[in-house]
Parts: C-alpha cells; sequence; structure tokens
C-alpha cells in the first residue's frame, strides 16, 4: 500500500464519524498544504472540529479495534480545547484532533474549507482547509514554537510562492490580524513580487 492508501484508510472512518454525527471539522496541518502544493512528507493527518461534550460517548463508538483512542484523553481535550490523537494501528498512521477554541478564526477556517477529494482508488471526500488558512494557521504554529519550526516557515513561504497573485491578500491580512501574526505575514509577504 502506498503512503497516500494509508492516509485515506486511517482517515476515512474518523471524516465518516464526523459526518455522522453532524460535528463541523477540516483537514489542515502539512496534509492541507501537500494537497495545495507544498509536498512534505507526513505520518499524521490534523483535523479542527467542534467535537462536544455530549458528543463524546457516541464520536468513541464510532471506532472499531483498528484504532487506539483514549477516552481520558478525548475528553481532557473536550474540556481544555485542546488536541487528542486516534492511531490507526494497521497502518501507523495518527490523527491528530484539534478541539476548535470556538474563535471566529476557527470557525471561519471550517466554513472555508472546501470539499476535496484524497486519494485515487480508495479516495475520501474531505472538508480541505484553504491555503490561505492553511498560511494562517500555519503561522500561528510558527508562534507557538517560539519561532523556530522552519518547517512551518518553508510551508508558508512555498504556499505564497505557490498561490502568487492569486492569493486573496485581504482576507489574509484580516485573518492575520484576527489571529495575531500581521507582523509575521509582513515579514513573509516582504518580497515585492505581489
Amino acid at each position: 500500500m502506498s503512503h497516500q492508501d494509508d492516509l485515506v484508510e486511517a482517515l476515512t472512518p474518523v471524516i465518516a464519524a464526523f459526518n455522522k454525527l453532524q460535528i463541523a471539522h477540516c483537514v489542515g496541518g502539512s496534509v492541507a498544504s501537500a494537497f495545495h502544493g507544498a509536498v512534505r512528507s507526513t505520518m499524521d493527518v490534523d483535523l479542527l472540529c467542534e467535537l462536544q461534550e455530549t458528543q463524546i460517548a457516541s464520536f468513541l463508538s464510532c471506532f472499531d479495534p483498528n484504532f487506539y483512542v483514549s477516552e481520558s484523553a478525548v475528553r481532557d481535550a473536550v474540556k481544555r480545547t485542546s488536541c487528542f490523537n486516534l492511531i490507526h494501528l494497521p497502518t501507523s498512521f495518527k490523527v491528530d484532533v484539534f478541539i476548535s477554541h470556538g474563535r471566529g478564526f476557527d470557525r471561519t477556517r471550517m466554513q472555508r474549507a472546501t470539499s476535496e477529494k484524497l486519494g485515487d482508488n480508495p479516495f475520501v471526500m474531505v472538508p480541505m482547509t484553504t491555503a490561505e488558512d492553511s498560511i494562517i494557521s500555519k503561522l500561528e504554529w510558527y508562534r507557538k514554537s517560539d519561532e523556530t519550526s522552519e518547517r512551518q516557515w518553508d510551508d508558508v513561504s512555498r504556499l505564497v510562492q505557490l498561490l502568487g497573485s492569486s492569493a486573496d491578500f485581504d482576507y489574509l491580512r484580516e485573518a492575520a490580524a484576527a489571529t495575531g501574526v500581521v507582523d509575521l505575514l509582513d515579514r513573509l509577504l516582504v518580497s515585492d513580487w505581489h
């Protein structure tokens, strides 16, 4: 099986659980960056979602023994709006699930996500974070890592280059202001090419 097949196999049941329970969600992180052209190898996939405490039992019941998931980790993540992971044992793929903080940017990012096909045969349809929202999200991660993660900076640099003049610069500035990363966006866009 290919890396892409493993990703699809691990992600399909998770997306199905979110859809079944009507939980807003979107795929982000390096999988979204790769989808938009900034390819980098990864053995995990990041999801942002609005999982509520009342939905935890139903969510957990969606997973068979092919998945390792800790109920206490899920409950703790929902309570603290942090993250938990599911590990798909047959492929060793990790699905990192980030609980939305309920911020405007989180909601907008999920609303703006576009339905996209991951994989060929098999494939899974997922709500994919836009390239602009990926840039803002990765700038946030860069800031949280004390601006030391070269991988995050390389990802956003490549995304900006790939988007070129088609980037929605007005939206980028608005979202950067809402998340406190305007200075990082300005540093990223310092060249005059756009």
